[in-house]
């Protein structure tokens, strides 16, 4: 009986103690300087197919620093818009991957973005059914602002605005 026992607490031993294989990226690798400088309180004003507006957005880190979480919300009241993105970086592949929730529904919600980090640019690319769909966040170290410009494919392969965004600190 006494081994038994012996052997039973080794065994749960042996299972509660992690392998290193398991262990977790830590937040300040997991997510790239520049995912990590969207984290904030900030002010978006622009265009949405030509008519002005302006949100207001906040970003941190999310899931235990594995995603950057963006709020983003219409200042009117009531809001028009309002969404929740969750942007992850994958360091094998080098992809941004996004999942862009927003109050248009689940429908819109599928399929998720990839992209790059070029430079101070996250591009991201979300393949809809009815065509694709850009967006590029361009980051501006000299003010500490970001320019996003959405736009959405043409059936000739070009690419049309759909909102842009000048984003600012709060």
């Amino acid at each position: 009986m006494k081994i038994f026992a012996s052997s039973l607490a080794l065994i749960l031993l042996a299972t509660a103690v992690p392998s290193t294989a398991q262990v977790a990226t830590p937040a300040s690798e997991a997510r790239p300087t520049l995912l990590r400088a969207l984290d904030g309180s900030w002010r978006m004003s622009g265009d949405v197919r030509g008519k002005q507006v302006t949100y207001s957005m906040s970003a941190a880190a999310a899931l235990q620093g594995t995603f950057t979480e963006m709020r983003m919300k219409d200042v009117q009241v009531p809001a028009q818009y309002e969404s929740v993105v969750f942007i992850g970086f994958d360091k094998a592949s080098q992809t941004v991957i996004a999942h862009w929730m927003d109050n248009h529904g689940a429908k819109y919600s599928i399929p998720h973005g990839t992209g790059q980090i070029t430079g101070n640019s996250i591009q991201l690319l979300f393949p809809y059914q009815s065509g694709n769909f850009r967006n590029t966040m361009t980051y501006h170290g000299d003010t500490s602002s970001w320019t996003f410009v959405l736009e959405s494919a043409q059936p000739d392969g070009s690419w049309k605005h759909f909102a842009r965004y000048e984003v600012k600190r709060n």
